[in-house]
């Protein structure tokens, strides 16, 4: 009975999104046969897709979307690491955090594009510079729901460490790791998306490759197909990566803290 409920489930959120999807390009090809916009400025839906068939098959696509989930890889999987660790020793140190946290959030709210024109002096051109732009974006709330999470460990799990005489690192990759994933996750998916948008944000004035860069060159050729169908491939990109990011959850939680089942999700 669960298995069946769990498919109907699947099949309803497939149709409706099915649904929606027909919705938005109706809507879309509404404005567009309204004649109130230039085709050139607002492509119809058949030339987008155009535009996309055109970047997949002279290859320009895959060579921008390898170029950007490199930079992505790098610079996201490097601020998860760094903000975790940071994150469980500050939670786990609340004096020293004391003394940080002002520091943090003064830095959290500046826009890592902010930081571009040091960032170019410094790292120079290419693709250090996005790497570090993502990096800033996703270490902050790594790093907040971290130091968060440590704070609401149940001190009952630390008791029963002590009693069995646990020292560290292992109360740290035993208890507190563990038990605070479940909520560190939830920062996982707020980095990944600030990441994702601000790597598109830095290609556009730093680079010379990219999906983000992919828009700005379409855009500087009066290609407004293939600035939409960029937008579509970078929101598409987006949505996996997410669900990647959820799937890598899901393992965690299972061998290491809560599986999304016991937590009702």
């Amino acid at each position: 009975m669960k298995t069946n409920k769990t498919n109907t489930g699947k099949l309803r959120k497939l149709v409706n999104t099915f649904i929606g999807l027909l919705l938005l390009i109706a809507v879309w090809s509404g404005i567009v046969l309204s004649n109130k916009y230039d085709r050139s400025l607002f492509p119809s839906p058949i030339d987008v897709l155009s535009g996309m068939k055109e970047l997949i098959t002279d290859g320009t696509l895959f060579s921008h979307i390898q170029t950007s989930m490199l930079r992505f890889i790098l610079g996201y999987s490097t601020a998860v690491v760094c903000g975790i660790i940071l994150g469980l020793i500050f939670g786990w140190f609340r004096k020293f955090w004391e003394i940080v946290d002002p520091i943090v959030q003064v830095l959290r709210p500046v826009s890592p594009i902010a930081w571009f024109p040091f960032i170019v002096l410094w790292f120079g051109i290419g693709n250090l510079p996005a790497i570090v732009i993502i990096f800033i974006a996703a270490f902050y709330p790594v790093l907040l729901s971290t130091v968060s999470s440590v704070g609401k460990v149940d001190q009952t799990y630390l008791k029963v460490a002590k009693n069995f005489g646990l020292k560290q690192p292992q109360v740290f990759t035993k208890i507190i790791f563990p038990a605070a994933f479940p909520h560190i996750a939830t920062g996982l998916h707020i980095a990944l998306g600030s990441a994702w948008v601000f790597l598109v944000a830095g290609e556009m004035v730093g680079a010379q490759s990219g999906l983000g860069f992919l828009i700005i060159d379409a855009r500087n050729n009066l290609r407004s197909d293939l600035v939409l169908a960029g937008i579509i491939f970078i929101g598409i990109s987006g949505l996996l990566l997410d669900k990647a990011i959820g799937m890598l959850e899901m393992w965690i939680g299972k061998n290491w803290g809560i599986s999304p089942n016991e937590r009702g999700i």
